[in-house]
């Protein structure tokens, strides 16, 4: 991109973006960054306008996390940036590439608490990668390609630039910086060799994979490698579509509810293969699968990030790799073994595990989850993209779906409530030829209920399952066992969901039973426009493993 005369740096600053392949932005408007949307005005680059900033970044995140290019959104200073806070963190919990610019006071204010004046490298440092402020016009070029190569090296994660009114009003020169080059992160061939020479020296191996950096290539390169080996393979905490869950080595997810057999099984394994994850609370259920500093089952662990090897865990074998390129060198390199009773044995217990049936207890109500998650197995496309933020209604879908293709599952590993239905616009705009199913909590869904505004405004035609049961379930699961019979704080009282949906425009529809739902999804997907469903269920069933005995 040539200089031009007479443009100011937001005109600049959208040029650098377009050099780094950006095609859409996520945004809430502010008058601190006006020269910037400006710069976007005839650009060419989409320009998604969310309902409240946490939206905005959580579908930057999902961009990100769909994409594997850093997902870019704009928010204005003050309270801009603290709601948008929430999608930082859940980047960099998920190793997620993201760019997150600020608007940011003039710099003649600086240092006044002038009006919504913050401190952003104070305020990101613990979040994000690395959090900066431009002062200089004629840097944004500088500042934009090192902000998308940090984003995207080593572990990919959330990159915060401020941007100082007066900066962007003002007049700028600059070239854009083509987009970014990355090393390979390929590892030595020595290092390859010798997790080959361990791991088939094994009589009970096991791989662990998660993280960022992958793709759908590593994801076909790990099903060759585990076919090759006849290693059973398990997915770190809502990494379940990192290999198909048909493929005969995957095992289950090692994350919240895990299957007994299957913590088991990773416990007494004698070598553990760690392709990417960084192996935290809930992938080792409280440290307590893999137990620090040193672990009992002997630890391979393969990390793009040299400070993370050894920060928990001493490893026997660390390499400092990016996994996507590692494990395409495992797949080239293995050779033909068989596993045997260890692999079938921890395949039959995944399937045995996924039988609604064996589900300890009757459950409750007339609308069962094993039910409704089984119904979507059985009629979603294999390139469905399911969606969820954090509730104990995730867990059905967790233990009873099966991800068969890579990035089907948007999930946050930081936990975060709200995540699923701006995770869902962003993937719907990403792959409109797709099906986009966002699973929603009631109190989770009303956390970003706002952003189903988005996706009618936008023409994202998602649809939304709403489980209610009235309650902040998590909670008051730990409630009843903390403090039993002495509910507080977790009630909600909720509206009529699918006629909130119709107020929109959208398609609603009310669920009361299990036999009602198969037509209500139905009708939901052949709607031709943004949907919920609307699934009542009794409170009672608070968990796939916990039955309350009464709700008052």
């Amino acid at each position: 991109m040539k200089d031009r005369e007479a443009r100011h740096g937001g005109a600049l600053l959208v040029d650098c973006l377009a050099a780094q392949g950006v095609d859409r932005v996520f945004c809430i408007p502010g008058e601190s960054y006006l020269a910037a949307l400006d710069g976007l005005y005839g650009s060419g680059i989409d320009v998604v306008v969310a309902r409240q900033e946490s939206g905005a970044t959580m579908m930057a995140e999902a961009a990100g996390k769909l994409t594997g290019r850093p997902g870019v959104a704009f928010v204005t200073r003050g309270p801009g940036a603290t709601n948008a806070s929430a999608g930082v963190h859940i980047a960099q919990q998920d190793s997620t590439p993201m760019v997150l610019f600020v608007g940011q006071v003039a710099s003649d204010q600086r240092d006044r608490e002038a009006f919504q004046e913050v401190d952003y490298r104070a305020m990101f440092g613990p979040l994000a990668k690395w959090v900066a402020e431009i002062e200089r016009a004629d840097r944004i070029p500088e500042y934009v390609s090192h902000a998308f190569h940090v984003a995207q090296s080593g572990r990919p994660g959330p990159v915060v630039l401020a941007l100082p009114e007066d900066m962007l009003s003002g007049l700028a020169e600059g070239e854009a910086v083509p987009t970014v080059s990355l090393p390979s992160g390929e590892a030595a061939a020595t290092d390859v060799a010798e997790v080959l020479d361990r791991i088939t020296a094994a009589e009970r191996p096991f791989v662990i994979v998660g993280g960022g950096g992958w793709s759908a290539e590593a994801a076909d390169a790990l099903g060759r490698f585990a076919d090759a080996i006849g290693v059973p393979v398990g997915a770190s905490f809502r990494c379940q579509d990192y290999l198909s869950n048909d493929h005969p080595c995957y095992v289950g997810d090692v994350g919240i509810g895990i299957n007994p057999k299957l913590a088991e099984r990773v416990k007494t394994s004698d070598c553990l293969l760690v392709l990417g994850a960084r192996l935290g609370e809930m992938t080792t259920s409280g440290y307590t699968l893999v137990t620090p500093p040193v672990p009992e089952q002997p630890l391979l662990h393969v990390y793009p990030d040299p400070a993370e090897l050894g920060r928990v865990y001493r490893p026997d074998l660390a390499v400092c790799a990016r996994p996507a390129a590692f494990v395409r060198q495992l797949a080239e390199a293995a050779g033909a073994r068989d596993c045997g009773a260890w692999l079938r044995e921890a395949r039959a217990d995944y399937e045995a595990w996924q039988v609604p049936l064996e589900t300890p207890g009757e459950t409750p109500g007339d609308v069962n989850m094993e039910n409704v998650v089984g119904h979507l197995r059985e009629v979603l496309p294999e390139d469905a993209i399911l969606t969820n933020g954090a509730g104990n209604y995730s867990a059905w879908l967790h233990r009873y779906y099966r991800y068969r293709r890579w990035r089907t599952q948007l999930a946050p590993t930081s936990g975060s409530m709200g995540y699923g239905l701006p995770a869902a616009v962003a993937a719907k705009l990403t792959h409109p030829d797709r099906e986009v199913i966002c699973l929603a909590g009631d109190g989770c869904f009303q956390m970003t209920c706002q952003e189903f505004g988005t996706a009618c405004e936008f023409g994202a035609d998602i649809v939304v399952i709403i489980c209610d049961n009235g309650m902040y379930g998590t909670i008051r699961m730990h409630q009843e066992r903390a403090y039993p019979g002495r509910p507080s704080g977790t009630g909600l009282r909720n509206p009529d969901f699918a006629a909130w949906a119709e107020s929109y425009g959208a398609f609603g529809v009310r669920v009361t039973s299990d036999d009602a739902f198969p037509d209500a999804l139905a009708a939901a997907r052949a709607a031709g426009k943004p949907a919920i469903v609307h699934v009542l269920t009794d409170p009672r069933a608070i968990s796939p493993k916990l039955r309350l005995e009464t709700v008052s």
